[in-house]
């Protein structure tokens, strides 16, 4: 999975240069953040109903959706996937409720 991420990271920034009108991504990116956030909103809720829907085919679809727009906006605020790599192996070994008050001190 990381070679697909790590593919998708390199085209996502290329997108950035590339033309509106011809580009999907790149179209979001001159839309701006909002639209963005509007597509992860959508592809959020999209794989809730495909989960209450109880049709695996159709989660893999949305999750897909949600991952791909969720990695447009790490695009869009420079963020690389290593970033997110490295901060899930921070928590790697540590338990959840662990984590949670870790965060609130």
């Amino acid at each position: 999975m990381d070679d697909i991420l790590t593919k998708l990271e390199q085209i996502l920034e290329e997108r950035k240069s590339a033309n509106a009108d011809k580009s999907y991504v790149a179209s979001l990116y001159a839309k701006g953040l909002d639209e963005i956030l509007k597509k992860i909103g959508e592809e959020s809720a999209e794989v809730i109903m495909a989960a209450k829907d109880d049709d695996q085919n159709k989660i893999i679809y949305e999750v897909a959706d949600l991952w791909f727009h969720t990695l447009v906006l790490l695009r869009h605020k420079n963020i690389k996937i290593d970033k997110i790599q490295d901060e899930l192996s921070s928590r790697f070994g540590l338990s959840g409720l662990e984590e949670k008050a870790n965060r609130t001190n």
